[in-house]
């Protein structure tokens, strides 16, 4: 019996703290220009939280009620009173998380989100949601400890892997010299053609990324430029349409690719 292919949306999102062009901190108008995509998986970038008598206030959960989804964070550091990281945003279940260091010494705390999510039928995603730093050496560290991992992971869990987030890699560096070469995505660069992510209102640097692993088809990747993301933040939303591969068609694959 052939198994009917699912689709899967995916979408990262610098969202600067949900300060927008205009200096204003308005985590209601990311609530809108994610409800616009209406993805399944989102990573989210530079997320400021901070509990007390504003609901707002407290990014992270205020955004993932808002959309009706799940999420996770992963906290880099103190800031403001609250936490800042990154964050996951999911529509099927969490079944772990965790969160790795990145930091280099002398540069700002960095990290890297990493959850298990139950996708459809049999498949679980590892979705890793990272923001490197800006400096080159920086970069350099980061990526060669993010591969660490990722190789680990690979040997220890079965699904399919889903890289994505803030690369800070404007001179296709060590980190997409090292991600392009595990993963697959450099389909998207090439079908994203001259199309940039930063800065939003006049995009001229390539920063942000998702890479995948076979079992994960694309069909369409975007830049999501409705006149409300173009001011909510100063990153542009970078959003990709996949097919899952049935697991035995990917075994199959596999196979043939070995032999």
């Amino acid at each position: 019996m052939i198994k009917r292919q699912q689709r899967l949306r995916v979408a990262t999102y610098n969202i600067h703290k949900c300060v927008g062009f205009d200096r204003l901190r308005r985590p209601e108008r990311v609530v809108q220009v994610l409800q616009q995509i209406d993805a399944d998986i989102i990573g989210l970038q530079e997320v400021l939280s901070v509990r007390g008598r504003r609901a707002q206030m407290d990014q992270a959960k205020y955004i993932a009620d808002a959309i009706g989804m799940e999420y996770r964070m992963g906290i880099t550091r103190s800031l403001k009173g609250g936490v800042y990281g990154n964050v996951l945003l999911s529509r099927f279940p969490f079944l772990s998380d965790r969160t790795f260091d990145l930091s280099h010494p002398g540069r700002e705390e960095r990290g890297c989100l990493q959850a298990d999510v139950a996708a459809h039928g049999d498949l679980i995603l590892h979705v890793y949601n990272a923001h490197l730093g800006t400096a080159y050496r920086e970069r350099q560290h980061q990526a060669r400890n993010m591969m660490r991992e990722l190789i680990l992971d690979l040997d220890q869990k079965n699904g399919a892997r889903i890289l994505l987030g803030d690369f800070n890699d404007w001179t296709r560096g060590l980190p997409t010299q090292l991600f392009s070469a595990h993963f697959a995505g450099e389909d998207i660069r090439r079908k994203l053609g001259r199309n940039r992510t930063y800065p939003g209102l006049l995009p001229f640097l390539y920063l942000d990324h998702i890479y995948y692993d076979p079992r994960l088809v694309l069909e369409e990747v975007r830049l999501h430029k409705s006149r409300k993301a173009l001011i909510t933040s100063d990153h542009l939303p970078l959003v990709a349409d996949f097919l899952l591969q049935p697991l035995e068609e990917t075994s199959e694959d596999n196979r043939r690719r070995a032999s």
